[in-house]
Order: structure tokens, then C-alpha cells, then sequence
């Protein structure tokens, strides 16, 4: 997996680029089903690159929010995307991360659960 960050309008790279790399890196763990799986990866990307995009809205802004996070993941046959807005910075990476965890089980859920469920629904009914 490979992680692409972005970030606009913020101080401290460093502090940021090593607290999405941490927040990120969790995520491994629910993209281990889908290696070696029959779908491609859509338009060309590789499998798992996660493109994230941390920005401070304006110089301007008083109150509200101002942080904004999103990331993009390749999946096999799907790109998933999520944005989580907030006031402070680190509190908006873990929103992020939990959206995109959220994404990815449901997508699982979708592609890999649903048809194992199936086959073993049919499988159980032809040895009665």
C-alpha cells in the first residue's frame, strides 16, 4: 500500500504526514480479503494506494468548520471516497480513517461476504 498525502494551508508536515501514516496504516487489516481477488482495480491504479488530502479551509475562518480530510482508496472494481470537515485537525484524520473503515467493510460486505453466504446457503441445501 501506498500512501499519497496532500496537504494546503497547514503548518507542521511533518507532525501530520506521521499521524496520517499511523492512522492510515491501521486500515491494512481490512483490505487483507481482498488480495488475489478476481476484480481488477479500476482505471489502471494500483491495488490499495490511498490518495489523502488534508486542508485548512481559509487563513480567514474565525469559528466552525475549518479542517477538511478526505481520502480515496482503490479497491478491487470500485474507488472508494470519504471527506470529514471538523475544527481540529487530528480529530478530523480519525473521522476520516473510520469513514473510510466503515466504507471498506460495507464494500466487503457487498463483494466477498455476500457471495461466500450464498454459496453456503446452496452447498447446504444439495447435501439434504
Amino acid at each position: 500500500m501506498k500512501i499519497i498525502l496532500k496537504t494546503k494551508n497547514i503548518d507542521a508536515m511533518e507532525q501530520i504526514e506521521a499521524y496520517v501514516d499511523k492512522k492510515v496504516k491501521g486500515i491494512l487489516k481490512f483490505l487483507k480479503p481482498f488480495e488475489g481477488h478476481a476484480l481488477l482495480a479500476k482505471s489502471g491504479k494500483e491495488l490499495f494506494d490511498i490518495f489523502v488530502e488534508v486542508k485548512k479551509e481559509t487563513n480567514h475562518h474565525k469559528k466552525g468548520d475549518i479542517f477538511t480530510a478526505g481520502a480515496t482508496l482503490s479497491l478491487p472494481g470500485k474507488n472508494v471516497f470519504v471527506r470529514a470537515h471538523g475544527d481540529d485537525v487530528l480529530k478530523v484524520i480519525v473521522k476520516m480513517k473510520d469513514e473510510l473503515e466503515t466504507e471498506i467493510r460495507k464494500y466487503k460486505a457487498k463483494v466477498i461476504d455476500m457471495p461466500r453466504r450464498k454459496f453456503r446457503k446452496l452447498d447446504s441445501k444439495n447435501r439434504q
